[in-house]
């Protein structure tokens, strides 16, 4: 029997074979919004998100013409991120916002983002961010090892970068990064929990639950007790069309995937899907903080 190919796993087979430019070589532009929320039961948020622009830029210090002083290139690049974090009191709040900033302060000194966007240049984007991933685990650790308040403290972590028509996807723990084409829903990365990881060692059935206090332990993350983080990571190109959601699982574990279909289907914009999403995940239990990032791509006006 063939073994069953992930729908991860069939957009990389496709984009090497049809070639990042095969119909249209024009980049897809981007526009995205995010919404976060402690929900109803939660006394703090915990939750982290960010979209953020990359560009060319030159600032002239002087010059005969008379033209701005900072201009900008025409290319662009964008990052999306979700993080939830987890930890004693205010110390998933911290692991969360210190992989934020770590993305930040590693995309503004180090990343590498002037390049061809093609496979290869996908390639070197994963291997930088997987690296500045590790980096953050490092930095997460030892500080949760110096102060008792923040022992164990840790954070998950889904993230996207978008130039062109590719999109590089790096995922560590609970949170999710789903695409959304042609009016259907595909979710793009695997939970690192203990009830996912039994499900896919078919060690718990399909429905079967584990003990609560079992039932949402992490196995993967930025951060915890000790270092070591696996990072998941490939790349694919989207369509003119595509949407792709990045959450918290305080929206997943309230909301559907049907439900989240539904939504997307109806609302193509992001601020309006974000905010139609939020609702539905508040007006279920809505146990944990809810965080949700929606992108769309689209030819360029």
């Amino acid at each position: 029997m063939q073994p069953v190919m992930t729908f991860s796993e069939k957009l990389e087979i496709d984009s090497k074979e049809t070639g990042i430019f095969s119909e249209n070589p024009a980049p897809l532009i981007a526009k995205a919004f995010g919404i976060t929320d402690t929900g109803k039961v939660r006394a703090a948020n915990e939750d982290q998100f960010l979209i953020a622009e990359l560009s060319k830029a030159m600032r002239v210090w002087q010059t005969s013409l008379t033209e701005p002083m900072l201009q900008h290139g025409e290319e662009r690049a964008h990052v999306f991120l979700v993080a939830d974090g987890m930890g004693g009191h205010k110390a998933g709040e911290r692991a969360s916002a210190l992989v934020v900033l770590a993305i930040e302060q590693f995309m503004l000194n180090t990343f590498k983002w002037f390049f061809e966007a093609d496979n290869a240049g996908a390639q070197r984007v994963l291997v930088q961010f997987q690296s500045a991933l590790r980096e953050a685990d490092v930095q997460i650790v030892e500080e949760s090892q110096a102060d008792p308040a923040l022992s164990g403290m840790g954070t998950t972590v889904t993230m996207a970068f978008h130039l062109g028509r590719q999109v590089c996807i790096l995922h560590v723990g609970g949170s999710r990064a789903y695409l959304h084409r042609d009016e259907a829903l595909h979710q793009l990365t695997e939970d690192h929990t203990l009830t996912a990881e039994m499900r896919r060692s078919g060690s718990l059935g399909p429905d079967q639950v584990l003990p609560e206090q079992f039932r949402h332990v992490i196995t993967n993350v930025v951060g915890g007790n000790e270092l070591g983080v696996k990072v998941e990571a490939w790349a694919f190109e989207v369509h003119p069309g595509d949407r792709l959601l990045l959450c918290s699982d305080g929206l997943t574990e309230t909301v559907t995937n049907e439900e989240i279909a539904r939504i997307l289907n109806v609302e193509p914009a992001p601020e309006a899907a974000a905010t139609l999403l939020l609702g539905a995940a508040n007006a279920g239990p809505a146990a944990d903080n809810i965080t949700a990032v929606v992108v769309r791509f689209d030819l360029p006006e």
